[in-house]
């Protein structure tokens, strides 16, 4: 394999001459060229140099490896040899005093590593073919022994509009049209409403009238005079030029690697450590206030907790970031906005149980002493009989969440889910339409490394299997198939089946933990330890509990970044649908596994008293607490809800990263202590490198949605989730916010029209939150048994009696040997009672289910299949009312495609009389008998003329060339014998 044709020598200046420090570091030495991208790799050694003119070396040097654009000399005459050849000649060099750095060259002074000399050779080719592909390239060759060193790209307009034409992006043209204004009592309704959110603004400057509507096309070459080109500098917005120079970058070739995609396959190898647009500079206005760049007005606006009362600026969001992240942001603003109403009605529906609770009848009954409720022991021997009105708090409590108004709650919830998934649809589509969305095609996407790596490996066994048995007509392997993944598919099927083991486990490790630490309480002969025995338990339960869920989802986030990767997705979005579909199934296992099992395992299986169930023979299944075991579940819910919510925002989300820097901080200056102090301030690309990379939104979706389901799931015990979901959220947004403008690098500006799969797990939930309701309601809650002894059971029709028609007899007598309580105060009791539907001892049928038993099951089961027909057919008639395209966005489709037609239809008119006038004119020349030599035409007007005033072409001899005004820049792709002024004016670049 040959090298790639790469210099040997490059030219290194002196930056010291730059333009006021290449304004801020966003530009190359000249000041005018924007750094669009920026390549890092380590120098893991010092380099070779050497002095022509033996001068002295200054310790920071530039290389600037330019495709004909910029002189790379200081000396003017120097500049004027390289305006007219592209460069300085290696014969001329000396002469100006220029200093040169050997890479790699024989006879190099100090040895290098062979990997070390390899991944150069890589870079020298992978930066040839840069060059190629028309990138203007600037390096840092800075002397020191290791550190990091920075490759600075930038994409040329001729670049810039051939890869906006290929990518197909859309671009504000000169045609606008204005909106339609709202008239009567929605025009005055608006208004006002405009008037009330004003203050909750945001102040981003606005780019256009907010009653105009500018008229967006997919760029093209050929139609250039269409476009709003004020300043070819301006005209693709950072954001965009990252993003076509990362597409260049992500195809070009590097035939050394053996694959075919490059910098995404460079990085995995370690030939570059990272690669990243930058930043708009320093996110701290500094100076006049009025020349905020996009960063400093996302960093005040936005990015800052004393902005939370403001709406999001996500135009500008999307502007900076890319569509990707600004619809990441627009969800959680909808979803954070929808929480508001649905904290109001959980406010109310709480209040209504605190109102009600002196009230309750079922809560009096408990409370009362006088109707002397004996219960039987809570445990073995040791526990002795206790009466009903001690656990009155308990019952208390309990009205709280669980009264009529809770029903209410839950079908409003499971409404409310529905309403925010149609809202959001028809907000996506809105934002679609606005950032000129509609219509765009999926990228290409390109393999992923490590899919290239064992596709590769899989040829090379190929090839050495066919060579032994010299077969011939060889077919190239194409892709990889399932027998490649199976290996991958069985440790993945066996792995996520362990990990729900372990989360069993964990959920059962907890509840022998309760049972014995109950038993163990309940034998202390402290009287105050026997009379908190439930409340301690259950605290400090939910508490490992939260511990072990936190702990394990590290953990699962790590695992099924590893089974991902053992499936050897083939492209990113596989990949990442794969790893949500995994993280996301571990994860809701992990957080959700505990409240499962209390709200619907607790207390089912304890058997009753003289056949209970025993662990491990010795310990009682647990039951449910005396006012039933929703208020155990709402104490569950809420501990695991906000100590997770709290501890991931402050720790994981606050704490880790600020840690990490802090490392990242103390190794900087570790390793700056041997080096020569560098005067100058650092550059932002040394500024954007300290920072951490972005490393997708999985985590940002997933913990929503592991809220959402906290939220939605078991909203019927716990009204004030949405609340308390509120709260984290306004916080979550600034965090994020400020997240993604002060410490993350600049991601690259990803084009999508929606949230991709996370749509469809909401929606999932959203589903399987009606079933859990009702499953909730029904069974968790007293609600139904409190209807069936209303409507079937009660004398007179009230609550009154509920409490003694809920408790079963147990004969005392019945109980097993060294099961009775061994130092009972109470030796003149005979019968005992437990919550349960059962015949009393004196029936035929004794301790079997009884016909209120069987009543009530009825009734629960009806429940929940009438819930989930009614909240369904809401669901679907909410659906159905409510359309996904807005009717405004609709009718302004229709508008923009006429006015598209009529635009493109008056452009092919103007051609044709262009094409008559031009033949007209040719006539009446040649009746003249003026003969116009071959390779010349009298200049047209100038608004048919793209090229600037002045500028010429090679072989017309002085005279403009004419050009039409559907001209494109194809000039650049046309095989013309070039002249130094052409070759210096416009980049080399791939022929299209």
């Amino acid at each position: 394999m040959q090298d790639p044709p790469t210099e040997d020598k490059i030219p290194v200046t002196d930056t010291a001459i730059s333009h006021e420090i290449s304004r801020e570091g966003l530009c190359f030495s000249d000041g005018r060229r924007k750094v669009d991208y920026v390549l890092v790799f380590h120098q893991r050694r010092h380099g070779s140099v050497r002095s022509p003119t033996s001068t002295s070396i200054s310790q920071d040097r530039l290389s600037i490896v330019s495709n004909g654009n910029f002189p790379t000399a200081v000396d003017p005459d120097a500049a004027a040899a390289a305006e007219r050849g592209g460069g300085i000649p290696a014969g001329e060099a000396g002469n100006v005093g220029e200093v040169f750095m050997e890479l790699g060259v024989e006879g190099s002074n100090e040895p290098t590593e062979p990997a070390d000399h390899e991944m150069r050779l890589i870079r020298q080719e992978f930066e040839a073919n840069l060059l190629e592909a028309g990138l203007e390239i600037e390096r840092d060759k800075e002397f020191k022994t290791h550190g990091p060193s920075f490759t600075r790209l930038h994409a040329p307009w001729p670049v810039l509009c051939r890869e906006a034409e290929f990518l197909k992006i859309k671009v504000p043209t000169k045609t606008s049209y204005e909106l339609k204004e709202e008239k009567g009592f929605g025009s005055s309704m608006s208004t006002v409403w405009k008037k009330l959110k004003q203050p909750f603004q945001p102040k981003v400057p606005h780019q256009e009238h907010e009653r105009n509507k500018v008229l967006s096309h997919c760029f093209s070459r050929d139609k250039l005079h269409l476009y709003n080109i004020v300043s070819k500098d301006t005209f693709f917005d950072n954001a965009t030029r990252g993003r076509i120079v990362y597409e260049i970058l992500r195809r070009t070739v590097c035939v050394r690697t053996c694959q075919t995609i490059g910098i995404s396959t460079l990085i995995a190898k370690g030939v570059y450590d990272s690669a990243f647009p930058l930043h708009d500079g320093d996110y701290k206005v500094i100076g006049h206030v009025e020349e905020k760049s996009d960063r400093q007005v996302l960093h005040e606006e936005w990015a800052r907790y004393s902005a939370f009362y403001k709406y999001q600026p996500i135009d500008l969001v999307r502007k900076y970031f890319g569509e990707k992240i600004g619809l990441y942001f627009a969800w959680l603003g909808v979803y954070t906005q929808l929480l508001i109403p649905a904290s109001i009605v959980g406010i109310i529906v709480f209040g209504y149980g605190v109102a009600t609770v002196d009230t309750n009848i079922p809560s009096q009954e408990m409370c009362d002493d006088s109707l002397n409720f004996t219960m039987c022991p809570l445990c073995d021997g040791a526990c002795d009989f206790w009466r009903l009105s001690t656990a009155c708090g308990t019952a208390r409590a309990s009205h709280l969440f669980d009264n009529p108004a809770t029903v209410f709650f839950a079908i409003f919830m499971s409404l409310w889910a529905v309403l925010f998934l149609e809202h959001w649809k028809r907000r996506q589509i809105s934002l679609s339409f606005s950032w000129d969305l509609t219509g765009i095609e999926e990228d290409e996407e390109h393999p992923r490394p490590r899919y290239e790596t064992i596709l590769l490996q899989k040829r090379q066994r190929k090839q050495k299997q066919k060579k032994k048995k010299k077969k011939k007509n060889e077919a190239a392997i194409e892709k990889l198939t399932w027998k490649d993944r199976l290996p991958g598919y069985c440790i993945n099927v066996s792995s996520i089946l362990f990990m729900f083991g372990l989360t069993f486990s964990a959920v059962f490790g907890v509840i022998i933990y309760r049972i014995t630490v109950s038993a163990l309480m309940a034998m202390s002969p402290d009287p105050e330890t026997k009379s908190n025995v439930r409340v301690t338990v259950t605290a400090t339960a939910v508490i490992i509990n939260l511990v072990v869920i936190l702990i394990l989802d590290e953990i699962y986030g790590a695992v099924a970044l590893w089974l991902t990767e053992l499936e050897i997705p083939k492209t990113e979005t596989n990949f990442e649908e794969r790893l949500i579909l995994k993280a996301f199934l571990l994860k809701f296992m992990n957080a959700y596994a505990p409240i499962f099992y209390v709200a619907f395992f607790k207390g089912r299986f304890a058997g009753r008293p003289g056949n209970y169930v025993y662990v491990f023979n010795d310990y009682r299944m647990e039951e449910c607490a005396p006012g039933g075991c929703l208020i155990e579940l709402c104490i569950q819910l809420s501990i695991i809800m906000l100590g997770k919510q709290l501890i991931q925002n402050n720790i994981f989300e606050i704490g880790i990263p600020k840690l990490k820097k802090l490392v990242r901080t103390i190794k900087d200056k570790g390793s700056a202590e041997t080096e020569v102090e560098d005067e100058r301030p650092p550059k932002q690309w040394n500024l954007d490198y300290a920072l951490a990379p972005f490393e997708g939104l999985t985590p940002e979706y997933m913990e929503m949605i592991i809220q959402f389901g906290f939220v939605s799931l078991f909203v019927a015990s716990f009204p004030l989730a949405p609340l308390f979901a509120l709260l984290n959220n306004v916080i979550e947004i600034r965090l994020d916010a400020k997240k993604f403008v002060t410490e993350l690098r600049r991601p690259v500006a990803v084009r999508a029209k929606d949230i991709g799969i996370w749509y469809n797990i909401l929606s999932g939930m959203g589903k399987f939150s009606v079933i859990i309701n009702a499953f909730v309601i029904s069974f968790t809650s007293d609600f139904i048994p409190r209807l069936v002894y209303q409507y079937m059971f009660s004398q007179t029709g009230t609550m009154h009696g509920f409490i003694d028609h809920t408790l079963s007899y147990f004969n005392v007598s019945n109980f097993k040997p060294g099961t009775a309580p061994l130092n009972s105060d109470h030796g003149d009791i005979t019968v005992c009672r437990y919550k349960d539907y059962r015949e009393p001892p004196w029936s035929p049928d004794a301790y079997t289910f009884s016909k209120q038993y069987w009543c009530v099951l009825a009734a629960r089961l009806a429940f929940v299949i009438l819930f989930q027909n009614l909240v369904m057919f809401l669901s679907l008639l909410v659906a159905w009312v409510i359309p996904d395209v807005p009717k405004t966005i609709v009718e302004q489709l229709k508008r923009e495609k006429k006015l598209l037609v009529d635009v493109f239809l008056r452009e092919e008119k103007e051609k044709f009389q262009l094409i008559q006038s031009l033949f007209s004119k040719d006539a009446s020349k040649h009746q003249g008998s003026h003969v116009i030599p071959p390779g010349q035409s009298g200049p047209l007007p100038g608004r048919y003329s793209t090229l600037p005033p002045g500028a010429t072409q090679a072989g017309d001899g002085g005279v403009p060339r004419a050009r039409c005004r559907a001209a494109s820049f194809s000039q650049f792709t046309r095989k013309i014998p070039p002249s130094p002024r052409s070759e210096n004016e416009n980049s080399r670049h791939t022929a299209v």
